[in-house]
């Protein structure tokens, strides 16, 4: 009997379960998600090859404009090649040549040549080898987002370890620690990473690595978890000495336990803020780097490279590539860092 009135008792929701309802109230924040749930979709669908696979094929003329109808209706262009010379004959007579005019008729007709060529719909217009904008940006963003992910999930991994591990247990482990993040914070952000693209792409580890998308990812997860780092253990220094914690370690709770057990869930909205956070700064670290030949290697594209390609094309007048990049890389990192903002708020204790 008891165990029915406990369950027809009104239950306050869980933190998740408060945190949606919260984040749902915030309209900038719902707008953002589904943004950035389009990308992710687009990017999964890029990745099984659904869209975006025939990115390097080219299918019209080099810096083909923006358009959205194909030119030539009926998908066929004849060019006639009119090129068949008369013989030397006399033209003192009165038009000696009309017994010819049949036959040179039907020889120059062997000459004219039909292309057929595809009516395409090209938005957002052609880059210098004819290959569809739209389906280049698509795959970039493929990679781009990719590797923000990727790395900002290793890169939030490392430091929530490594500052669990200094915030809880301190002494020397933590010392250690902190010399550590010291060294790394001690050199410039961007310097590091270019020390670290250099080694690893083109030192004695280039032909371990190799220079795919794995080594950027690297190279921004070693040089990124400074930052979580700091501020988890600064968490774990905060909860390791709380009660429910001494209470864990009073029912022989290990180490471990109370470590990501009890501590981590407490803190965990600091760890998703930063992840999300760190997810822009990496998509515009890879922009970077492969903008200056840091990145991707050249057989693949992402949004750092259009860029690039773009520099040279923008001289000529050509500004579709560097305006499909730029907008498409500016709509999901604002989209992105708006829903950081909105989780900030809706994971944030003090607003419960």
């Amino acid at each position: 009997m008891s165990t029915d009135i406990l369950q027809s008792l009104p239950q306050s929701p869980g933190v998740w379960k408060q945190a949606w309802l919260r984040l749902k109230t915030d309209r900038v924040g719902m707008v953002s998600l589904y943004i950035t749930l389009l990308f992710i979709v687009l990017v999964l669908a890029a990745q099984l090859g659904l869209v975006a696979k025939d990115w390097q094929k080219e299918v019209a003329v080099p810096f083909a404009a923006p358009t959205l109808v194909g030119k030539i209706a009926d998908g066929t262009q004849t060019a006639i090649v009119e090129t068949v010379a008369g013989p030397n004959v006399d033209i003192s007579d009165v038009d000696p040549l009309a017994p010819r005019y049949k036959e040179w008729d039907e020889r120059a007709a062997q000459f004219k040549t039909t292309v057929t060529v595809k009516a395409d719909t090209l938005p957002f217009g052609a880059d210098q080898q004819g290959r569809d904008v739209f389906s280049k940006v698509v795959k970039g963003a493929q990679v781009s987002i990719t590797v923000g992910l990727t790395a900002a999930l290793f890169a939030t991994l490392i430091g929530t370890v490594l500052g669990a591990i200094g915030g809880y247990f301190g002494g020397p482990i933590g010392d250690f620690l902190e010399w550590v993040y010291n060294v790394f914070t001690a050199i410039p952000y961007i310097l590091l990473v270019f020390a670290l693209a250099a080694v690893l792409k083109s030192g004695p580890l280039a032909s371990t690595l190799g220079s795919g998308v794995w080594t950027v990812v690297i190279i921004l997860s070693l040089v990124g978890w400074t930052g979580i780092y700091r501020l988890v253990r600064a968490e774990y220094m905060k909860h390791r000495s709380r009660e429910y914690v001494r209470a864990a370690e009073a029912i022989g709770a290990s180490h471990a336990s109370r470590m990501f057990t009890h501590i981590l869930p407490n803190i965990s909205h600091v760890v998703l803020v930063q992840l999300s956070l760190h997810v822009v700064g990496f998509i515009k670290a890879e922009v970077i780097l492969s903008y200056l030949g840091l990145g991707v290697p050249i057989d693949m594209v992402s949004w750092g490279t259009m860029l690039a390609e773009a520099q040279t094309e923008l001289v000529q007048g050509k500004w579709w590539q560097l305006a499909t990049a730029t907008l498409f890389m500016a709509t999901f990192v604002t989209a992105f860092a708006l829903l950081t903002d909105a989780l900030r708020d809706a994971l944030d204790p003090k607003l419960r």
